[in-house]
């Protein structure tokens, strides 16, 4: 009897069927250390336990990747073990925030699945939820990867493609309790930006840039018990490289944006994205982000504001992100659509 797990290929997803995935996992501020050293991240709210409070919270709650990191690294062995690409995102939300001390849990619904015309590969979507200790959801999203078959013969399910919003509508967005920013210091946050000075259609250049190593890409993939083939095993591919976890450049831009957008103090939403071109260590990443749209919100001093966020492995002040063909150009490596919480 074999006692070792291969993997789900396309052929074992079933519409409607709910994966709980292995395995639960308590937070400390180690994980917020450990996440800062990596990237360096600098948003103060995460950041300071008393500037958390002056904003209306009990204390600095966990970088809102790293509850995305924990999350979806859990969905790694049932989803995309055996990929080939990770596709897109969309519909994302965060629902409350991670606080160190919290467990935290995945589970993931098929949603959508679709054969490729090559038979022998397929498309499968999940709605993932992360779950804390009370069973209360902290993060949902829908993502959709391209997933390996094991046996080409094996008859291709009722196509299903689920229609996925472009974008989370304002009214969607959960700020959360206690949140208020009509007292915030901008002087310690780092820059005076506010809402209400940046404009829609706006361009931002984020300057600087970070080299990415094959150490601290291995170092962040394990914290996040990331199991994915293509991201530990060099001779997984004909290149002989190790990929670079999507996220890992996610986090990575997200902090380079720090210049120019310190005061997005939090991620909320992530309408859609995608992993346009792979990432290497090696290469130098670069960001640049443009402002799509802007939202009040209930809460005192609070506002939301949709940003496109792109990182490259090129010039970012060209803000170049497709050719003539409607392609990603080859240097764009992420094309990020998503909400952020910023005082007004």
């Amino acid at each position: 009897m074999t006692k070792t797990n291969p993997g789900r290929f396309f052929e074992d997803y079933q519409l409607g069927q709910v994966i709980r995935h292995a395995v639960p996992r308590t937070v400390s501020g180690g994980e917020r250390a450990l996440y800062h050293a990596l990237y360096p991240a600098r948003h103060a709210l995460a950041s300071s336990d008393e500037f958390a409070r002056i904003c209306g919270l009990s204390a600095a709650p966990l970088d809102d990747l790293i509850t995305f990191h924990i999350v979806f690294g859990k969905t790694v062995p049932d989803i995309s073990l055996n990929a080939i690409a990770n596709l897109g995102y969309a519909e994302g939300r965060w629902l409350r925030p991670v606080w160190p001390g919290d467990t935290i849990r995945s589970e993931s619904e098929v949603i959508g699945l679709k054969q490729n015309s090559n038979g022998k590969s397929g498309v499968v979507w999940v709605r993932t939820r992360g779950l804390n200790q009370s069973g209360e959801a902290v993060l949902e999203y829908v993502r959709w990867v391209m997933v390996r078959k094991r046996d080409i013969a094996a008859p291709a399910p009722e196509t299903v493609v689920p229609k996925l919003s472009n974008a989370v509508e304002p009214a969607g967005l959960v700020v959360p309790d206690g949140l208020d920013f009509t007292r915030y210091d901008f002087d310690l946050a780092g820059e005076n930006h506010r809402y209400a000075d940046y404009e829609i259609g706006e361009k931002i250049d984020h300057v600087d840039g970070v080299t990415i190593e094959e150490a601290e890409h291995m170092l962040a993939t394990r914290l996040w018990q990331n199991t994915a083939k293509v991201h530990f095993d060099a001779t997984n591919r004909e290149d002989g490289k190790r990929l670079i976890y999507g996220g890992h450049v996610i986090s990575m831009a997200r902090t380079l944006s720090f210049n120019g957008l310190a005061n997005a103090q939090m991620v909320i939403a992530l309408n859609g994205g995608a992993h346009a071109n792979p990432c290497f260590a090696g290469d130098t990443v670069r960001a640049w982000s443009e402002v799509l749209d802007k939202s009040e919100t209930s809460a005192p001093g609070v506002g939301a504001v949709q940003l496109r966020l792109v990182a490259t492995k090129g010039d970012s002040g060209s803000f170049a992100l497709r050719g003539e063909d409607g392609k990603y150009l080859p240097e764009v490596l992420l094309d990020l659509d998503y909400w952020v919480l910023m005082p007004r």
